[in-house]
């Protein structure tokens, strides 16, 4: 890498074009997300849509054209986004002799084991996790570096536009969530919900950045398992739908900081999350951001801040100054080639 900190030197990011690799989801946001953010740091981004080589070519084929596209550009730092089983762990050593390898990781908090997997191949591996740099000291790694997720503040943007909905939600369909929702319109609350699953079904990324500006609160719900002795009492269909995701769906078993977070705040959106470890940690509990514990409090906050215009305004408006100044994506970035280039001088 060069001297001057993150510019003279080339990233290639390999990640997925499209959601999950299902064209039919649509685009994944590789784009908003890695490489023009990226671009803005360093002299050149590289992408490689490993999901798109692996249906075309195979396991062995994407790998194989992976490694010759390492050999051929000789990136600086090759930023890998993994998904399961795609990358093959002889082929990840051979382009570790001409590249720095670095496994990005979204969901290290509850994929610990896989996590751990990746540590041993790659050069780097990232945490979200505000644990996770411990956790993999204990275990044994010493190549893991903490960086939590921002948001790309050319995409998510403050709009000057009235407030059309009390509450509104968008993230993808999860029966805990319908509950919280059941419950939330039981207490008189009109709560509009987008995403994949749900009857409004999906909501285009501009879309999105409206409702988030156009909403007086903004909810970032728990899709984890959930225990919930009211939910599990709901009905048999709670505890299957519980048991399907624990087992089958869905292996969330922690709560996480994620992207959606600053992306909100970025909006100047009032924001309500669910009770979050390392949160805490980004911004100020009550002053940039809300946060309730439990579905009774998250009915209860939602109607006080329903009726307490001002305070919710303040507290949007910090959150947003704060996320436009500690937490773009160019910072993470940024941060994160820094502490990379540190690491290989010790």
């Amino acid at each position: 890498m060069g001297s001057n900190g993150t510019k003279n030197i080339t990233i290639l990011v390999v990640s997925m074009l499209y959601d999950y690799g299902d064209k039919s989801r649509g685009l994944s946001g590789s784009q908003y997300y890695f490489d023009q953010p990226i671009a803005r740091v360093v002299d050149q981004v590289l992408s490689f849509d490993f999901m798109s080589e692996f249906h075309e070519r195979g396991r062995e084929g994407m790998n194989q054209a992976l490694l010759k596209l390492v050999q051929r550009e000789r990136p600086d730092i090759t930023l890998v986004v993994p998904y399961t089983d795609q990358f093959i762990p002889e082929i990840i050593r051979q382009i570790n002799q001409h590249t720095t390898t670095v496994a990005y990781l979204w969901d290290d908090p509850w994929r610990v084991t896989y996590s751990h997997l990746l540590a041993g191949h790659f050069a780097f591996v990232t945490t979200s996790d505000v644990n996770g740099v411990r956790r993999a000291r204990e275990a044994g790694f010493e190549n893991v570096i903490y960086s939590p997720f921002g948001c790309n503040t050319r995409i998510y943007q403050k709009k000057a536009l009235p407030k059309l909905y009390d509450v509104s939600f968008v993230g993808q369909y999860h029966p805990y969530r319908a509950w919280c929702f059941r419950h939330l319109r039981k207490a008189g609350v009109d709560v509009r919900v987008w995403g994949h699953g749900w009857p409004a079904g999906r909501i285009e990324l501009n879309g999105m950045i409206d409702v988030f500006n156009q909403s007086k609160i903004n909810l970032n719900m728990t899709n984890c398992v959930s225990w919930d002795l009211r939910y599990l009492a709901s009905s048999i269909w709670a505890v299957k739908d519980t048991l399907n995701s624990l087992h089958l769906r869905d292996p969330k078993t922690r709560e996480m900081v994620k992207a959606r977070h600053f992306e909100i705040n970025a909006c100047g959106g009032f924001q309500l999350s669910y009770s979050t470890e390392g949160l805490e940690r980004l911004y100020q509990i009550g002053e940039e951001i809300a946060i309730y514990a439990s579905p009774k409090e998250l009915v209860e906050k939602v109607l006080y801040y329903l009726k307490h215009e001002d305070e919710r305004e303040a507290i949007a408006q910090s959150g947003y100054e704060r996320t436009i100044a500690e937490h773009t994506l160019e910072h993470r970035y940024r941060q994160l080639f820094q502490d990379i280039q540190e690491a290989r001088r010790t």
